[in-house]
């Protein structure tokens, strides 16, 4: 993936799970990346990651996240004219609320990471997905039609 290649979700399973499907999307100008000079374009997207290392397991520790936290919060200020912002899987939601700074207030529950959620937080609105990781979409976890549906909702809210 990334590490070998440079370019996140690039020459690996999930990769060609993703970027099949921002494809199908019209986010993109072809189904498959492979190396980060492969000619792909992205359109009305930015990718990037809570954490900044990969973590044996791929599971970052709460510490690992927390550093790597202000990295994200530099980008999402930079992005000024980005409305909707996707999260691969609970690790990245979680990390972008507190990008984001959200603070739960009394009597009110924290957002709950469910699939295809949506969320209003400070005028932008965050949509949850479960990640497209080889273990969820061989599993059935995620299907291409979860996702895609989880795509025509990020359309819909940029539109």
């Amino acid at each position: 993936g990334s590490n070998r290649t440079g370019r996140m979700f690039t020459g690996d399973s999930a990769g060609n799970f993703l970027y099949s499907a921002l494809y199908q999307a019209g986010f993109c100008n072809q189904p498959i990346s492979r190396h980060r000079e492969d000619g792909l374009a992205m359109h009305d997207v930015y990718i990037t990651a809570v954490a900044r290392c990969a973590p044996p397991g791929n599971k970052p520790l709460p510490l690992e996240l927390e550093n790597c936290r202000n990295y994200l919060e530099e980008e999402l200020r930079l992005l000024t004219r980005a409305r909707v912002f996707l999260a691969l899987g609970k690790i990245a939601f979680d990390g972008a609320l507190k990008a984001f700074g959200y603070q739960r207030q009394p009597g009110n529950a924290k957002p709950a990471f469910v699939h295809g959620a949506t969320y209003t937080l400070n005028g932008s609105t965050l949509v949850a997905s479960y990640h497209v990781s080889q273990q969820n979409t061989q599993t059935g976890r995620l299907t291409m039609e979860m996702f895609m549906e989880v795509l025509a909702t990020c359309r819909r809210l940029m539109d």
